[in-house]
């Protein structure tokens, strides 16, 4: 579970526990909004592990960077000069 996916879980059992006032034959909304807050907390304290183990284990890089080159150098392009002389007894093209 992710960070964003255990905020969600205790946005949704919030409202599921205080803002909802709805009665179901055989289930309580604040206990289903509390489990939600509880697993939600779970899974945020589980993703904030996660991604701090993972920056311990990477640490910082001490290999330089190496650049390689993936194109070669593009050839010189040729140009070609057109003298294009006109008469004025010349019809415009």
């Amino acid at each position: 579970m992710t960070i964003a996916g255990g905020i969600i879980l205790i946005m949704l059992g919030a409202i599921l526990t205080w803002a909802v006032e709805f009665d179901l034959a055989g289930l309580d909304i604040n206990v289903v909004g509390i489990v939600l807050m509880l697993g939600g907390v779970a899974g945020l304290l589980f993703g904030l592990y996660r991604i701090s183990v993972t920056r311990r284990a990477v640490g910082p890089i001490d290999e330089p960077v190496v650049r390689h080159e993936v194109y070669d150098e593009p050839e010189v392009r040729r140009t070609r000069v057109v003298d294009e002389r006109r008469h004025y007894g010349e019809p415009p093209l």
